[in-house]
C-alpha cells in the first residue's frame, strides 16, 4: 500500500463501521473457508462469487483504498477520524469485507453498534460514505451488479451506525 500525506488525518465512518478499527478487535486472515450458514451478509454458505467478483483480497484491497483515499479528502465526514491509523483502518476494512462478501477472512472485531457508539453518525453522513465507496467501485470498473451486492451487504448494517434520532 502506498504511503499517504494524511497518515494522521481523520478519516470516516462506514470503513470504521465495517473494520472495527476505532477499537483493537484481532481479524485473522486464512486460506480456510468461510464457516457459516446463511450470514447477515445475505450469502448462502460457500458463496465466495461476490469476494471473486470483487477480485479476492487484492482487488478489495485496492477498492478500499481508493475508498480510504476518497474518504480522506471528505469534509463531510472526514471529522471523525481525527485519530484514526490509516494503515490500520485501510487493514481492517479490507480484512471485514473479505469475510461479509464470502472470501476466506475471519473477523474477530467489535460489532458495528459498538464501533460507532457515541460518535452519532447522521443519516447524511453514512451517505456521505456510500458516495465514496460508489465513486471507488466506479474507478475499479466494477461491474454495476457487483456494486449493488456489495451495497446491499452494507445497507444492512446501516441502523447498527446511524445515530438512532436520524433514524425515520
Amino acid at each position: 500500500m502506498r504511503s499517504y500525506n494524511i497518515v494522521k488525518r481523520p478519516l470516516w465512518v462506514l470503513a470504521a463501521v465495517l473494520a472495527g478499527s476505532i477499537h483493537s478487535g484481532a481479524v485473522a486472515h486464512s486460506a480456510a473457508p468461510l464457516s457459516a450458514t446463511i450470514a447477515p451478509t445475505g450469502l448462502q454458505q460457500g458463496d465466495n462469487s461476490l469476494y471473486l467478483a470483487l477480485g479476492e483480497y487484492q482487488g478489495l484491497s485496492q477498492l478500499m483504498e481508493a475508498f480510504v483515499l476518497a474518504i480522506a479528502v471528505d469534509e463531510r465526514v472526514i471529522h471523525h477520524f481525527e485519530r484514526v491509523d490509516i494503515e490500520r483502518f485501510h487493514q481492517m476494512l479490507t480484512l471485514h469485507l473479505c469475510e461479509l462478501t464470502g472470501g476466506p477472512c475471519e473477523y474477530t472485531g467489535a460489532d458495528m453498534v459498538e464501533v460507532h457508539r457515541g460518535m452519532r453518525i447522521s443519516s447524511a453522513e453514512f451517505n456521505a460514505v456510500v458516495e465514496n465507496l460508489i465513486t471507488a467501485m466506479q474507478q475499479q470498473q466494477l461491474s454495476v451488479s457487483t456494486q449493488n451486492r456489495l451495497l446491499a451487504i452494507l445497507a444492512a448494517m446501516q441502523h447498527e451506525i446511524v445515530y438512532p434520532q436520524e433514524q425515520k
